[in-house]
């Protein structure tokens, strides 16, 4: 190759390079140009004209939770528990021959025995609602409790706790302490205006560890989780774990929008928390009286499905479907049939069953409400007086009567919670509370827990119904029961 064309080609080349770089810069200038002139781009224009925008908005993330979690840490309380719980005893232990177990065998009230119940510790959490030492809590962080403590703020000052009312239904329990000073007192906010998404803080003792802060956002609202009949929880991803139970979960203003009670075993960054607008009608209550007073309609009740819809013929997607009325209820009194589909309580639409529930609850004992019901088609106006709710207590200690001695047989009215827990109809047969030894009832082999339907071909829906019919069975005559037990029913004869 010559000189001459060896030169040309490295000129070229040169050339080249040096017209990339004038391009180059160029391009560089202008883009510099465009953004001083705020040019829009091709994407960004779509997006204008689609009504988006890629400006970022200012981020509404905390910066920091320690002035609020430092203002916030003293109105919550750390809660000790002490429980009694029956264990059972153990059994005599075997006793050697010779002089030493014969000495014991004389005198068995000096062999030593187990313990039938030990003491047992929990801890939980609460949250001061009044300067003189009212306290919001969870009612299963002291049911049962035998001794509560409470220990306050930073100054780690205890106090015995009196516990003044329970709501199970709730799982609320109102706390009372005599502190030496004024205690500083926790706002209630207003859990309504609570959003999903909205930053909240939990401040509990979760494995004992005082006054542990943790933050998230509400998951959701209104979750129902089987815990109760009106279950309306808030769902948060803030940390809750055994020990934040009845500790408070306040809003960035620091108002308290609820009280965190429950978490789910198997997942991470699910807890539940009470709305704080559950709580607040609930709290002059059990301060006064110890526990709710709650309305009562008597009806079982349950959702209504499109295939209940077609079947029933109507065309409501809303309401209250009564699969059963307790008689003498207020529901019987007032025309409420089985089958009606419940649309409407005190001019209130029912949107479901746990609308209805929360609606009864709330309405006054003896108001007259009225109702409208949906029946084959046709709605009906109604009116009902509201009954007052038989609380857990009444339940519980409801007295278990004994028919004629002679047939040894412990009778029980049958309470709606205890029909639903045997899986019968409320009012419909008696339960068996208790057999005695060496009787007819034994012989026959009637157990304790079976619920009695028909006594001689005649039902008995209540124990005074029952003895009736006792009273006119004589000895010399065998007494016939319709005997209910598991899953069947099948007859008995009891003979003397």
């Amino acid at each position: 190759m010559s000189n001459i064309l060896k030169r040309f080609l490295i000129n070229k080349k040169t050339a080249g390079l040096t017209l990339a770089a004038v391009a180059l810069a160029f391009t560089l200038v202008g883009l510099g140009m465009a953004s001083a002139f705020h040019w829009t781009g091709a994407s960004e224009a779509k997006n204008a004209i689609s009504g988006a925008t890629t400006s970022a908005s200012t981020p509404t993330v905390p910066g920091s939770f320690a002035d609020l979690a430092q203002r916030l840490s003293p109105t919550v309380v750390n809660v000790k528990v002490t429980k009694v719980e029956k264990v059972g005893s153990f059994p005599m232990p075997q006793l050697p021959e010779g002089p030493f177990g014969d000495f014991f065998r004389q005198f068995p009230n000096m062999i030593p025995q187990g313990p039938e119940s030990r003491q047992t510790q929990g801890t939980g959490s609460g949250v001061i609602i009044s300067a003189d030492g009212y306290i919001l809590t969870n009612n299963h962080v002291v049911e049962g409790a035998k001794e509560v403590m409470v220990t306050v703020g930073d100054k780690k000052e205890e106090y015995k706790a009196q516990v003044v009312g329970r709501d199970p239904k709730t799982d609320l329990a109102v706390l009372k302490i005599k502190p030496k000073e004024n205690l500083p007192v926790a706002a209630l906010g207003d859990s309504n205006e609570t959003n999903v998404g909205d930053w909240v803080l939990a401040i509990g003792n979760p494995f004992g560890l005082t006054h542990t802060v943790t933050s998230g956002i509400v998951s959701a609202k209104g979750r129902v989780i089987g815990a109760g009949p009106y279950d309306n929880f808030i769902q948060t991803d803030a940390s809750i774990n055994p020990g934040n139970s009845g500790g408070p979960l306040f809003n960035m203003k620091g108002e308290v929008v609820g009280i965190n009670t429950a978490i789910l075993p198997y997942g991470q960054g699910i807890g539940f928390a009470i709305p704080v607008n559950t709580a607040k009608p609930l709290i002059p209550q059990l301060v006064a009286k110890g526990e709710v007073t709650r309305g009562y309609l008597g009806v079982s009740i349950q959702p209504l499905t499109s295939e209940l819809a077609k079947a029933l013929k109507v065309e409501e997607s809303k309401g209250a479907l009564v699969s059963d009325v307790t008689p003498a209820s207020p529901a019987a009194k007032a025309g409420i049939q089985r089958g009606d589909l419940i649309v409407s309580f005190n001019k209130k639409t029912v949107e479901d069953p746990r609308t209805l529930s929360a609606m009864v609850a709330e309405t006054p004992v003896g108001q007259q409400v009225p109702v409208t019901v949906l029946r084959d088609g046709v709605k009906q106006q109604l009116s009902v007086a509201v009954g007052k709710l038989p609380s857990e207590r009444a339940e519980e200690e409801q007295s278990i009567q004994p028919t004629q001695g002679k047939w040894g047989l412990q009778l029980q009215d049958l309470s709606p919670k205890m029909a639903s827990r045997l899986g019968v109809k409320a009012g419909q047969g008696v339960v068996v509370a208790g057999v005695q030894s060496g009787t007819p009832a034994e012989r026959a082999g009637v157990h304790q827990g079976d619920i009695i339907l028909e006594m001689n071909r005649q039902p008995v829906n209540s124990v005074a119904e029952a003895r009736e019919v006792v009273t006119k069975t004589s000895e010399k005559e065998p007494l016939l029961l319709l005997v209910k037990r598991d899953s069947g029913s099948f007859f008995i004869t009891l003979t003397m």
